[in-house]
């Protein structure tokens, strides 16, 4: 199972630290700050799975840094979840428009939070919270190196199995070559941006055997990702 990272922007000193060891115990990596602006600097350097976001932070309020985490491509895709001890109607819809996927009142229960994250990440990332790494028509056995669409086999090469992987652990999220150079070759590759364009050829002609829809996208001066919709 993949350790899903999130990032914890709270100001409360005790309540940072009571949640950092409830889900560190639940194999979280996490990264705390106080501070909105080293918040948005922390999400651009590594790219969280979720952010727990406390509406009243240093520095920047937290809804500034929610509208500024869906600006970032690193993080326009990535869930969050607002932290708040505004429990009035119009804040909760405010906090919701400004793009926050989820809205938890304080006081809460540490246990509680940590199923809603948990009911999050199963919504939007299947491979996070333990299931099988499924998209759409696409199956994936990382322990037994096999993929099916529509139930049936697809032979994919090493290269071509660790793309499809990366793409099905981050669905709809659009990837540049040089960020998929980093996630699927690693850092130290010598490998150029455009020898991705030739995997993306054949893991697209794999996977589209027999007449499936195309669901790898290209998206323009952008990169690729995996998206069953057609809505990037």
């Amino acid at each position: 199972m993949a350790r899903a990272k999130m990032l914890l922007v709270e100001d409360d000193a005790a309540l940072a630290e009571l949640l950092v060891y409830h889900f560190r115990r639940e194999d979280f990596d996490v990264k705390q700050t106080a501070d909105g602006e080293e918040a948005l600097l922390l999400a651009q350097e590594n790219a969280p799975d979720i952010v727990l976001l406390d509406w009243m932070v240093e520095g920047l309020s937290g809804i500034e840094v929610c509208r500024r985490l869906r600006r970032m491509p690193e993080t326009a895709n990535v869930p969050i979840i607002m932290l708040t001890a505004r429990g009035e109607e119009e804040d909760r819809v405010r906090g919701l428009e400004t793009g926050a996927d989820d809205y938890v009142t304080k006081p809460f229960s540490p246990r509680e939070l940590v199923a809603r994250v948990g009911a999050v990440l199963r919504r939007v990332r299947p491979a996070l919270a333990g299931e099988a790494l499924v998209y759409a028509d696409l199956e994936m056995d990382t322990v037994g190196h096999k993929v099916k669409r529509g139930g049936k086999m697809v032979p994919l090469g090493p290269t071509e199995f660790r793309l499809l992987k990366h793409f099905l652990e981050h669905p709809a999220h659009v990837f540049s070559r040089e960020r998929l150079l980093d996630s699927v070759w690693g850092h130290d590759s010598d490998i150029e941006p455009r020898t991705v364009d030739v995997h993306i050829r054949r893991l697209r002609k794999a996977i589209n055997e027999g007449g499936y829809a195309d669901i790898i996208r290209t998206v323009r001066s952008a990169g690729y990702a995996l998206d069953a919709e057609g809505r990037l």
